[in-house]
């Protein structure tokens, strides 16, 4: 047996690590490799390193900082249903003993999606090591005070440059294994600890944190205006203009006085417009964007319809739905990568074929979904005359942009092929690619979507 080195929690850390990694190369079982490791440290067994005196008392020290789990829990998801509703941006991160010991939290994909769409911070851009450290001054959120600190965000020599992250003072905010959540509010990152302050609460009696909430939260008085006029013309029935899919919308738009346009600018006033037919399972539609080319291994949608369409009623088409679930009939899937924020098109046998960055994706939601009306309508036929009967909306707002890749990744969110190169001419068009997410999901990417009958 090898000579017993001393055990601090820092070992212990990095004892553990090592057991990870015998675990994974010799495909043997945790007990087994942390046994194995503490043998080679010079105890008889990892129990004997776990009943050392002082690592006895490590654990009460432990038990004694977690508070009550089931009540904080409890408050961990009603400030999470909070911050949701009221359209805060927010990511989070959870402090181990580790993180205290070593003084540095990672900075998650999740973490680093959130600082770029703020402009808080691109690590993408950072050079590694101390000299390209950077110190931003921020603050410590809570009930009774805003508390003025710094943070630092750099990436290490060693490896690969892991982006990380520190906060001074973090230790008298915040325990081992409490959630932390980020907030930037006017360019000022805060931190907020959700497993010991009550959100709502703050937010309703005003109180330091719930001032900041306050000013954290979006809010727009064009929809009060907009919704008043869709009830006016619910009282009506509304003849029905165009043919298609595009019907409703085009009917509702010109009921309302807006010139038909292609912008994809939102259509009332800042206020996006989704329409459709009522108790329908179509998957509402989202926004469109095309691949960026420049990173793609097909060049163009019609090389995309070369490889992977087919003859359809004289035409030669590629209508289909992408998820990241399974490959569709065409062998066509979606790959996400949380280290490149790419989102890939692939095959099944050929890998990839066309690409799209989270950070354009993210804008395009951000541009088209501020706020939405999405409105559904009835259909009336009168003497081969379609009408549209005004039935409801619901209104959306904020949407969580941090969750649109996950929500790609985990199949919640899909996107259709409509590419046709016609047999007259030999034109390819592509009305999509469309991006879409079915009604009962939209309150996973929007902030408590609130529903109006319109008659």
């Amino acid at each position: 047996m090898s000579k017993k080195i001393d055990i601090t929690p820092a070992v212990v850390a990095r004892l553990k690590q090592n057991a990870k990694k015998l675990k994974k190369a010799a495909n043997i079982t945790q007990a087994k490799a942390l046994d194995l490791t503490a043998q080679k440290a010079g105890y008889g067994n990892w129990k004997e390193i776990t009943n050392l005196p002082h690592q006895q008392e490590l654990k009460l020290q432990k038990s004694a900082a977690i508070p009550d789990k089931s009540a904080s829990e409890d408050l961990l998801t009603k400030n999470r249903m909070f911050l949701s509703k009221q359209g805060i941006e927010y990511s989070t991160f959870e402090p181990t003993d580790n993180t205290f010991i070593k003084a540095y939290v990672d900075a998650t994909r999740q973490i680093r999606t959130h600082f770029e769409l703020f402009d808080f911070h691109d690590y993408a851009n950072q050079n590694q090591g101390p000299d390209y450290k950077i110190i931003k001054e921020i603050g410590f959120a809570s009930s009774s005070k805003l508390t003025a600190t710094k943070m630092s965000l750099y990436r290490p020599v060693t490896k690969k440059g892991d982006p990380r992250m520190w906060f001074t003072g973090l230790k008298s905010f915040a325990n081992p294994w409490d959630t932390v959540a980020i907030i930037i509010c006017e360019a000022k990152l805060h931190l907020v600890n959700l497993y010991k302050e009550d959100l709502e609460k703050s937010f309703n009696v005003k109180d330091e944190l719930g001032l900041f909430l306050s000013r954290s939260s979006p809010s727009n008085t064009i929809s009060t205006e907009l919704l008043d006029k869709l009830k006016v013309l619910a009282k009506k029935e509304l003849p029905a203009i165009g043919s298609g899919d595009t019907t409703i919308g085009m009917t509702l738009e010109a009921a309302l006085g807006i010139p038909a346009n292609s912008s994809k600018k939102p259509d009332y006033k800042g206020i996006e417009l989704k329409s459709g037919r009522s108790k329908t399972k179509n998957r509402k539609t989202l926004f469109a964007q095309v691949a960026d080319w420049k990173i793609s291994k097909c060049k163009s949608s019609a090389e995309i319809l070369d490889k992977y369409g087919y003859e359809r009623d004289g035409d030669f088409k590629l209508y289909c739905s992408i998820s990241s679930q399974k490959p569709n009939t065409q062998g066509l899937m979606f790959k996400y990568s949380t280290d490149t924020d790419e989102l890939k098109e692939q095959h099944k046998e050929e890998g990839d074929v066309a690409t799209w960055t989270g950070k354009v994706l993210r804008k395009r939601l951000q541009e088209k979904h501020a706020e939405t009306f999405w409105v559904t309508a009835k259909s009336i036929k009168k003497d081969d005359q379609e009408f549209f009967s005004l039935d409801s909306v619901v209104h959306t707002k904020s949407p969580l942009l941090s969750q649109l890749m996950p929500l790609l990744d985990s199949g919640v969110i899909t996107m259709d092929h409509l590419i046709k190169r016609k047999s007259s001419n030999n034109r390819v068009s592509e009305k999509g690619p469309l991006f879409k997410i079915s009604d009962q999901d939209l309150k996973l990417l929007f902030p408590e979507p609130v529903e109006y009958k319109l008659r």
